[in-house]
């Protein structure tokens, strides 16, 4: 059964461009890239489980993409993104690229887990975990804020988890 997609994410989908070409980074079984889709939205999903993305392959509006994002070679986008959308994924090598693919005006919406996420499981190394406002930090520079939160969380698991919506500039 798919999951049902992020209330962070069903909240600012709406700032992206109606009917706009939409990244959704690590995208597991599709849970985000269905709903999209299913908004109007032209959808590439990402990820490098074929059988995780096996339910997208006949969705309309998703083009599913099979890449390793943490290989030693940098992945090569070849498109610009009206909106940009991760969930519960963290390969900070990728955090500044994903402002320069966003299209001007283009929506870059954000959440994973953050430090002090370990005492409720995984993840728990740190290497997948945000540290305090570091989206914020990274973003600020980039792009123009939208709305920031972080900490704990109980729905739909306990976790600690931090979220951004920013715009790039026009």
């Amino acid at each position: 059964m798919l999951e049902n997609p992020s209330p962070w994410i069903i909240k600012y989908a709406p700032q992206i461009k109606s009917k706009g070409h939409v990244l959704d980074l690590a995208c597991g079984n599709g849970r985000h890239a269905i709903w999209l889709a299913g908004q109007g939205y032209l959808v590439d999903a990402i990820d490098r489980d074929p059988i995780a993305t096996s339910r997208m392959k006949d969705v309309e509006n998703i083009n599913v993409l099979i890449l390793d994002l943490e290989t030693s070679e940098r992945p090569k986008f070849n498109h610009s993104y009206d909106g940009i959308i991760v969930s519960r994924y963290l390969h900070r090598p990728l955090l500044t690229t994903l402002a320069d693919i966003l299209n001007p005006s283009g929506v870059l919406i954000y959440e994973t887990f953050m430090i002090g996420n370990e005492r409720h499981g995984k993840p728990s190394n740190p290497d997948f975990l945000l540290l305090p406002d570091e989206l914020l930090n990274i973003y600020t520079p980039l792009l123009s804020i939208i709305g920031f939160e972080q900490g704990d969380e109980q729905e739909p698991r306990p976790a600690v988890m931090q979220r951004i919506c920013a715009k790039k500039h026009t």
